[in-house]
């Protein structure tokens, strides 16, 4: 799918350095919008961006730390002075792997991942939204959630929270922007490979893959293409909406999470009792 519409916009895409993120940020590039890749690590955001550079795209590279109100405030000021004002925001920004036990979480566990993965998105999407409004534009903007909202997984007490608060927000938000032409969805992820799986070979790609039912993992690809898609003209009339990228995992009674052994600390409690 061509989006011809999305020529010249300015999209926003947070934790845009690998994996997911950087897949969206290139498919929006290619498509001749002018994107702005944020992350936290200033390197690894360069080296992605002067990728997408050499293959023809548009991008600047603005390292942000997503749940900190000022880096956020720079990096729309960087998108303005740049670009203009935002068409697009995706928000990918998040802590992927928090794992903690509940009797073991501390609060700091679940604060930092409430910050990284919540609050980020209040604050990217109420200074977007705001720019959006002030600029009479009708944008979009996708939250990149995970199945977590509506399944769950063992000892991610907090990021399973934080897609679920994330996934209700969009709802809201949704509603509120609405009179202003402003669409927000939800697009989640199941189990996408990315460069962190790599360093683990053929066979577990393939034993990961095997628990989906279309029987693959996905890519980076497949959910830029539904953000893309989200983002489009052809999506004019969606908003509040959730778009799983998953292969059929939701309607499963059993994810591989499930097979995961309790900490040992926790086991040793339950021996006790």
């Amino acid at each position: 799918m061509r989006c011809e519409e999305l020529r010249g916009k300015v999209a926003v895409v947070t934790g845009a350095s690998r994996g997911i993120g950087k897949g969206i940020a290139a498919r929006f590039a290619a498509e001749g919008s002018q994107v702005v890749m944020a992350a936290r690590g200033a390197d690894a955001l360069e080296a992605a961006a002067a990728e997408i550079r050499a293959a023809g795209g548009r991008v600047l590279a603005v390292p942000t730390d997503v749940g900190v109100p000022e880096q956020v405030e720079h990096l729309f000021a960087e998108t303005l002075r740049a670009f203009g004002p935002p068409h697009v925001l995706v928000n990918n920004a998040a802590w992927a792997t928090p794992i903690a036990h509940i009797l073991e979480m501390d609060l700091e566990h679940w604060d930092t991942v409430i910050q990284s993965n919540l609050r980020s998105i209040y604050l990217c999407c109420h200074r977007a939204a705001n720019l959006m409004v002030d600029h009479s534009i009708r944008g979009s903007i996708v939250n990149i959630s995970s199945f977590a909202a509506v399944r769950s997984h063992r000892y991610m007490a907090a990021y399973d929270a934080s897609k679920g608060g994330m996934e209700s927000a969009t709802r809201t938000m949704a509603i509120d922007l609405a009179p202003f032409g402003i669409r927000v969805n939800v697009v989640g992820p199941g189990a996408i490979h990315t460069e962190e799986y790599e360093p683990l070979g053929p066979e577990a790609k393939a034993r990961r893959g095997s628990v989906v039912p279309l029987g693959r993992v996905g890519t980076p690809e497949d959910c830029a293409g539904a953000v893309l898609f989200l983002c489009s003209d052809d999506a004019s009339y969606v908003t509040g909406q959730s778009l799983y990228v998953d292969g059929g995992m939701p309607p499963h009674l059993r994810s591989p999470q499930v097979d995961a052994p309790l900490p040992e600390g926790v086991r040793a409690r339950l021996r006790r009792g």
